[in-house]
């Protein structure tokens, strides 16, 4: 995992914002590794084992924990690619590490002082989403909790601020910011960027025509890497489908993306 984030290229996470099953999982994986494998881009796999952060009571949270982090550990042995995944509990923490190779701390959890510790003590790589109400100079002390609990291991994700109610912003300043505050990689993440909270269904809306645009600016000021959830039928996405990048696009915005970072080395 850490050779990959010492590239020259930039990194990706990509995968479905919750694992749905196994044919899913490993046809995104293939697909996705593939293109990345092409284009010369370390690729991480994103899937979530489960997802407590949901508005609704009657949202679909997984298909149970053990099954899906067995998955994501095939899809990690069967392709030879680094998988991260969420985690919301201590115990999770623990459960997660023997599976997967990255622990993401959700935004809404990033000053979460007893999870953000859990996950140093792992041992495993960290990846600290940035709150939609942080600044970005604010995550040097969510970074720093990770380190001084053993663990140096630890990148930052921007996605989004709060911008109103209903909206989020992107602002493109706190990438460098977080690069020298934190000292450590810093990733864009590109669709959550692009969600439409607090909406009056209790469905979470969102932005996806926009995703070229937000992923070009995050590669051109400097991002280490891109995070995208991508389904092969966003629209039939049991989570986030709103927001998702449609998987037969990702290989034209990928090489887009490669074009920018060159000319910009």
């Amino acid at each position: 995992m850490d050779k990959l984030i010492n590239q020259e290229m930039f990194f990706l996470l990509a995968g479905p914002c919750v694992i749905e099953g196994e044919e899913m999982a490993l046809n995104i994986a293939e697909h996705v590794k593939k293109v990345t494998d092409r284009l010369g881009i370390p690729y991480v796999f994103k899937g979530s084992f489960k997802k407590a952060n949901r508005s609704r009571l009657d949202s679909f949270t997984g298909i149970g924990d053990e099954k899906a982090l067995k998955i994501l550990a095939k899809v990690k042995a069967e392709f030879g690619i680094p998988v991260v995944t969420d985690i919301h509990t201590e115990r999770d923490a623990e459960m997660a590490a023997e599976y997967v190779d990255v622990l993401q701390i959700p935004a809404f959890l990033c000053r979460q002082t007893d999870l953000l510790v859990a996950a140093a003590k792992t041992g495993k790589m960290v990846n600290i989403k940035k709150g939609q109400f942080l600044s970005p100079e604010a995550m040097k002390f969510a970074v720093d909790k990770v380190r001084e609990s053993g663990d140096d291991r630890v990148m930052v994700t921007e996605r989004g601020t709060t911008f109103g109610y209903q909206d989020l912003i992107v602002d493109y300043r706190g990438i460098s910011i977080m690069q020298q505050a934190c000292q450590c990689p810093v990733v864009v993440d590109v669709t959550h960027s692009l969600q439409q909270p607090n909406q009056a269904s209790g469905v979470t809306g969102g932005q996806p025509a926009l995703i070229e645009t937000i992923a070009k600016a995050g590669i051109a000021v400097g991002a280490d890497g891109i995070f995208i959830e991508t389904h092969a039928e966003p629209r039939c996405a049991k989570s986030d489908g709103a927001n998702m990048l449609r998987l037969d696009l990702i290989e034209g915005l990928l090489e887009k993306l490669v074009r920018i970072r060159e000319a910009i080395r």
